[in-house]
């Protein structure tokens, strides 16, 4: 599932954990949500960060954590 955001918003949207690139991904449930494209604070961790109602919710103590 991608994520309908802007082309000019994802360009500028960074990790506020890491600063590093958000990907499209999807939460185990299903949703849309953008991802870390690298390591997160350690080495396979990266974060999930959800999408509600078309807008990124950009939180760290919002975001899911996992390991790939």
């Amino acid at each position: 599932m991608t994520a309908q955001i802007d082309g000019w918003l994802r360009e500028i949207l960074r990790c506020p954990v890491c600063t590093g690139e958000l990907i499209d991904g999807t939460a185990p449930d299903g949703a849309a949500e953008l991802q870390c494209a690298g390591d997160c604070e350690q080495p396979g961790q990266r974060r999930g960060y959800p999408i509600q109602n078309g807008i990124p919710v950009m939180l760290a103590d919002e975001a899911r954590v996992f390991t790939v």
